[in-house]
């Protein structure tokens, strides 16, 4: 029995991640358990290349996440290419100068972080932004280009390129609209892998349903949370227990080899480390069939709304026709010229 390949998302500055790299038999963990580290480059500074070094020394996989300063947005979106290349510019000098090697360089695809703070408290103020945004489909195709370009530049540079992207893309990808991503700002780009957010503590109590709906055609998943990541005041969840862990961690390998945990710092917290190194993965589980229909039918639902959001001009039209049709049909009925 080969247990699926870990990796461990990590998102703290300079200053935490060299306390948190300094936790007793840490780094012997990750070694193990055969698992990597996302780090989120929240900032380019010497303790965090330090922390690098370390774990290139001893052969542990580290992937660059990258991330920008809050004021541009934080995560990779519609509105902020310009900053994205900048900041791979500046990770480029920066890897470069402190000799540091990494296995791939991930790109995080989500919402503007102070829309996402916005809405959590006064949803009104941000309508009109999102609305504008709604009805740019040029922005959108102008933006998507500009990050499949970035994309093809990281290649060029000899790395691995993931992305981590919200669920819902999947559905709107499969109908062809691009809603979702106009609303919210979001791209849909084509990388080496897709690491799906399926983080069941985000919706209790239908996070299992989400995870074993999305699971089975995910070439990555994401699983959590277990604690930390920014306090945006907007659905911070309460952190997985280790039974909610181990459920989701069975579940996810159910389905995929690649398995990615949020957060480090959270397993640490919690002590999840030394129960994942004597985690028994070949256990038997309980496919949650209530859960996953009752997420698929409301994924059928969402991907209607896509769908008329998509054609919604070919849906008029086709009203207006029934429409005229219906009133011809009345008025022969009648007896009456048409």
């Amino acid at each position: 029995m080969v247990p699926p390949r870990l990796t461990f998302f990590c998102e703290l500055n300079g200053a935490s991640i060299g306390a948190l790299f300094s936790t007793p038999n840490l780094i012997d963990d990750l070694l193990q358990l055969k698992a990597g580290v996302s780090m989120g480059l929240v900032d380019l500074s010497p303790e965090r290349a330090s922390v690098v070094r370390k774990l290139n020394n001893v052969g542990v996989p580290v992937i660059a996440w990258l991330l920008l300063p809050e004021e541009h947005g934080y995560w990779f979106n519609m509105d902020n290419l310009l900053e994205a290349n900048h900041r791979y510019d500046e990770f480029a000098a920066w890897t470069k100068q402190n000799g540091l090697r990494w296995v791939g360089v991930g790109l995080d695809i989500e919402s503007d972080i102070r829309e996402m703070s916005q809405l959590a408290k006064d949803p009104l103020v941000i309508i009109p932004k999102l609305l504008n945004r709604l009805f740019d489909r040029k922005r959108l195709m102008h933006a998507e280009t500009g990050y499949q370009e970035l994309v093809n530049r990281i290649r060029s540079d000899g790395y691995y390129v993931e992305s981590y992207q919200i669920p819902l893309i999947v559905d709107e990808r499969k109908i062809g609209s691009t809603f979702i991503r106009r609303l919210g700002g979001l791209v849909d780009i084509k990388v080496d892998r897709e690491v799906w957010m399926l983080y069941s503590s985000l919706l209790r109590p239908h996070g299992v349903g989400l995870l074993g709906s999305y699971a089975p055609q995910a070439q990555a998943i994401g699983v959590g949370v277990t604690g930390g990541g920014v306090d945006i005041e907007f659905g911070n969840p309460v952190p997985l227990t280790w039974d909610e862990l181990a459920r989701d961690l069975r579940l996810a390998w159910y389905w995929c080899d690649n398995i990615y945990i949020f957060s480090l710092e959270g397993c640490i917290t919690q002590g999840f480390l030394s129960n994942l190194k004597t985690f028994q993965w070949d256990m038997p589980i309980m496919i949650p069939d209530k859960p996953i229909a009752r997420m698929d039918s409301w994924r059928r639902m969402i991907r209607s709304v896509l769908w008329l959001s998509a054609h919604l001009w070919a849906v008029l039209i086709s009203l207006l026709g029934l429409y005229i049709s219906f009133r011809i049909l009345l008025r022969w009925m009648r007896g009456k010229d048409v």
